[in-house]
Parts: C-alpha cells; structure tokens; sequence
C-alpha cells in the first residue's frame, strides 16, 4: 500500500513538472507578429492656412442728416431696395432759440437798411435827373441800394432755412434724407420721433439707416503673422459659411494690410477677398455671416501620395518600409515633395502599386 502511495505520488510530481515546463516553454514563445500596410494613391495635395472672420458688403455707407431735429416721418423698412436720390425719412425742425433771434434780428436790420437805400436813390435819381450831381456819384448810391437788396435777401433765406430747412436759393430741403447709393436698407437705427444731429465737423451725427450693395460682397477676416508673410493678392480661396452647410464659396484675395493688431496676445493681419456670387448657390448672402477662408497657398494635381504619418524621417532624410513579400519589408529612401500636414507628396522612390508598412505612432 505505501509503495502504491509512493508511485501515485512520483506520477503526479512528474505531470506537474511537465505542466509547469510546457507552460512556462508557451508562454515564452510569442506570436509572430503581423504589420498593416497602406497604398500609394493618386491626388490632389493642397497647402493652406485658415483664416477667421466674416461676410460684409463691399460698399456700406450711413446716411446722415444735414440738420438736426426730430424725424417726423421715415418711408422704407429694412430690407428694401432703394435707388440713389429715394428718400429716407423727413426731418421736423426744432430751431434754436439764439438761431432764430440773431436771425430775425438781421432780417430787421437789413428791411431797415434797404428801406433807407431805396428812399436815398429815389432823392439821388431826381438830383440827376435835374443834373445836380454827376452819374458817378449817382452809380454809388444804385451800387449801395443793390448791395442793401442783397443783404435782404439773404437774411430772408437764413430765417426761412433755420425755421423750414429750404430757402428761396436752396431748391433741395435740407428736412429730406436722402439716398446717396443705389442698394438695400441693412438697418434703421432710429424711430420716428427720434432726435437726430447733423454731421459736421465735429460730430459724424446720428446714423439714420445704412445701405449697401448686397450684389457684392466680401470676406473680412485676420491671419496670424506666422502666415501673412506667405500670402500674395490673387491667391484662391475657399469660404466655408457658418449658416450653410457643406457648402463652399470661392473667392479671391485681394488685400493684405501692411499693420497688424494685437488681438488677445497674437499679432492679427487683415485680410479682404472678393467673393464670386455668380455660382449656383440656394442661399443668399447676408451681411454679418461668420465664415472660415482655407487660403491655398501651395497645390499639387495628380502626384503620388502617402500618409505622412508612415514616413520614418532622419537626418533630414525620408524613408519608408516597402513591402517585397507578404509580410517582408525593405526600407528605402525616398524623395518627398508638399504635404498637407496628413497626406504627403511622393516624388521619387515608390510606385504607384507599392504598398508600404503603417508605422505605429509614437
């Protein structure tokens, strides 16, 4: 019985140790690894920046009013298309106390002057016509009652345009607001009843309504100094717009300021680009819209192309690992040419039917 025990017991040492031996000999062993890999391809590579900003008309002017007083009544609406000359709106005059006085108090005064001109030529015309004075002297006094005439008159149309905003000699009111450009109204700041200043010297006045070509419009954005030294006028642009969706507008840059400005810390530059509207497109254009301008400052067409993410650089040299046999990679040098940051150009060193090893990212 106890040598049975003992042969049970050398038995199932053995098996352990052949468990342990194999288990320990599999575990070692590692699978045989296996690498993707990934084509060379055929495409179009471009090299661009993105510029921020928006859509706004390339001609907005604000219209003024050439006096100041209450706006009595307004004839368009935002949104409306308007001619060069359409009026705008009509301006009720509140006229200044001291204007007014000085006013009528030169009207009195220049009626009492031309009053006693005229009497004076009327006494002088009878002295020449008896021959008692010469017609020198008699052209003086008719220079004199002219000079008197005028002054009257101008006093009447001072008085008559600080109280009605037209005179005798002005034929255009100055009461009307009018439209300097053929356009849309954008907006109408201001209600009837509102108070308004003229512009001037001064003081730019209220704004009563602006108005713009909505026909033609432009991008307005900023780029980072990093990249404005890469751009020129006349370089294509494509405008993503923040209300549509995939949706791309072309357009084409035509100003890069000489000044930048610092906004938050980064040195912005101002850019402006002409957009083609002529494109077949389901959406209008607004002032105000915020867009996105990938400016494409490099392209390639039709040139092989890898991942850049698979190419092994060092020393300032590219390589790749190209698969000779399944599963068997070479590494070769090869040339490379623009890239956009994920897709790089292949401009000597593979083929079009070569397939090369993914490289796992670091």
């Amino acid at each position: 019985m106890k040598k049975i025990f003992l042969i049970s017991l050398l038995v199932l040492f053995i098996t352990t140790c052949f468990g342990v031996t194999g288990y320990l000999y599999f575990r070692s062993v590692k699978p045989k690894e296996t690498f993707a890999t990934d084509s060379v391809y055929v495409m179009d590579i471009y090299k661009k920046t993105v510029a921020t900003g928006s859509i706004e008309p390339r001609k907005e002017v604000s219209i003024r009013p050439q006096i100041s007083g209450i706006i009595e009544q307004i004839y368009v609406k935002a949104g409306m298309k308007v001619k060069k000359g359409d009026l705008i709106a009509r301006v009720k005059i509140i006229p200044e106390m001291m204007r007014l006085n000085e006013a009528e108090t030169s009207l009195n005064t220049a009626q009492i002057n031309f009053e006693l001109a005229e009497k004076e030529l009327d006494r002088q015309k009878k002295l020449f016509e008896d021959k008692v004075i010469s017609q020198m002297e008699y052209i003086k006094y008719e220079q004199d009652y002219k000079l008197r005439k005028e002054q009257l008159e101008s006093a009447e149309n001072s008085l008559q345009l600080i109280k009605k905003g037209v005179s005798k000699r002005i034929k255009t009111s100055t009461t009307e607001i009018k439209a300097t450009i053929d356009g849309t109204i954008l907006d109408i700041p201001i209600k009837e009843g509102s108070v308004v200043i003229q512009s001037n010297s001064f003081n730019e006045g209220t704004t009563v309504t602006s108005i713009a070509n909505m026909n033609d419009m432009i991008f307005k954005g900023k780029v980072v100094e990093s990249e404005v030294s890469k751009l020129e006028e006349g370089m294509d642009l494509n405008l993503q717009i923040g209300a549509f969706n995939n949706e791309v507008y072309k357009a084409k840059l035509e100003f890069i300021s000489s000044k930048g400005v610092d906004d938050k810390g980064a040195i912005q530059f101002e850019i402006r680009a002409g957009i083609n509207q002529n494109q077949n497109s389901k959406h209008k254009l607004r002032a105000g819209y915020s867009a996105s301008a990938d400016i494409i400052l490099d392209k390639r067409a039709s040139v092989l192309a890898i991942k850049e993410k698979n190419v092994e650089m060092k020393n300032d040299s590219a390589f790749v690992y190209v698969e000779t046999q399944p599963q068997v990679f070479v590494k070769r040098l090869i040339k490379t040419g623009l890239s956009d940051d994920v897709n790089v150009e292949v401009i000597s060193g593979l083929g079009k039917n070569e397939k090369i090893k993914v490289l796992a990212i670091q």
